[in-house]
């Protein structure tokens, strides 16, 4: 552990999704910005690459086929060109539109799940011809609000056999679920990390095609998570330990960032505003099990300019980057490994960590 600790700083690579460029009406209020095209949303990350805010590894993250699709993929394609700024998933548009009002895969209506099961399949075909590593899968409008007749299996096994259609018809692009605990349904289908990685195991146990078959017969994961840094606050879950959970599965194909206070309303604000601790934990996490992808920014910035915004959640999981990759890592391994000869000890570590001058601290006795 300490040699991997010593050997291996993070250093995240950013990835945003384009639904919030530019923000737009909630139940409550109306939007704040007027509207922009996608031509609109790509010139903003161009002139963040052209300004040096961001760099060629930046990802882009949209949604099949509403703000990515055959007549529009010219213009992520002339980005990437001039940039090296690449589309990393195209997610298929499961929760708006009014045919999806009980549900998307999981829909007992056979023509509207079809639609469901069609409109995946061309997603993962983009997300195949893209050469992306996952396609994000968020079941947000899949669920129930009242618990009483309502049919789980038959809920859960709709989505999980319409998913595995898809995947089957496309084989071999990796699916990056993303649990929720509500909102917009009053519960949806997923609620939390672990449901999420049992939907996993239960949708590759459905896979028949061959290409898909020997993937997973070699060791590898066909279905993980995208977990949201919201959506598992939203749970109360610990950070670390569900980011920690999908890690030992080798299930984390994607993580989504932002801050959110424990419960309440999917808030999506800039990274490190709240839940600064379980930030660095989690990011502790990372370091020591090795996650290499995309940090993706997910955020909603309703009052400020999003390339501000972006800036300003890029600078914050920088410095806590820098923060876990400054860590006394023989005193945190000692202490990790030796707990009943390093008491308290794990939090001097921290603590000296993120002290502005550490020479001003008192020495533990």
């Amino acid at each position: 552990m300490l040699r991997h600790l010593n050997a291996n700083p993070i250093k995240p690579r950013y990835s945003a999704g384009v639904w919030y460029f530019y923000p737009g009406v909630s139940r409550f209020h109306d939007a704040y910005v007027d509207k922009g095209s996608m031509e609109d949303t790509l010139n903003k990350i161009a002139w963040m690459y052209d300004e040096g805010y961001i760099d060629g590894s930046f990802g882009v993250e949209a949604h099949y086929p509403n703000e990515v699709n055959r007549e529009n993929l010219d213009i992520y394609k002339g980005l990437e060109k001039e940039t090296g700024i690449n589309l990393i998933t195209a997610i298929p548009f499961l929760f708006y539109e009014r045919r999806y009002e009980f549900g998307s895969l999981s829909n007992p209506d056979p023509e509207v799940r079809k639609h469901a099961i069609d409109r995946t399949i061309e997603a993962l075909e983009l997300n195949k011809e893209l050469g992306t590593e996952f396609a994000v899968v968020w079941p947000g409008i899949d669920g129930y609000e009242n618990p009483f007749g309502h049919d789980f299996y038959g809920m859960w096994t709709r989505f999980e056999e319409g998913l595995a259609e898809a995947m089957d018809a496309v084989p071999g692009v990796r699916i990056a679920m993303e649990p929720k605990p509500y909102e917009p349904r009053g519960n949806n289908i997923w609620r939390n990390t672990a449901n999420g990685l049992l939907m996993a195991r239960d949708v590759e146990k459905l896979l028949k095609a061959k290409e898909n078959k020997a993937i997973l017969s070699e060791g590898h994961a066909l279905v993980g998570l995208n977990p949201e840094v919201g959506h598992v606050m939203m749970g109360h879950e610990e950070l670390a330990y569900a980011f920690a959970s999908v890690l030992r599965e080798g299930r984390l194909m994607h993580s989504h960032w932002n801050s959110q206070p424990l419960g309440n309303y999917d808030q999506d604000l800039n990274i490190g505003v709240l839940g600064y601790d379980q930030m660095l934990a989690t990011l502790l996490v990372f370091k020591m099990y090795g996650y290499d992808g995309y940090y993706g920014i997910d955020i909603n910035p309703e009052r400020m300019p999003v390339e501000r915004a972006l800036v300003l959640s890029m600078n914050s999981l920088d410095v806590a980057c820098d923060i876990v990759n400054g860590l006394d890592n023989e005193k945190l391994v000692e202490a990790m490994f030796d707990p009943i000869g390093n008491r308290g000890l794990v939090e001097d570590v921290l603590t000296r960590a993120i002290a502005p001058d550490s020479g001003k601290l008192r020495k533990v006795p």
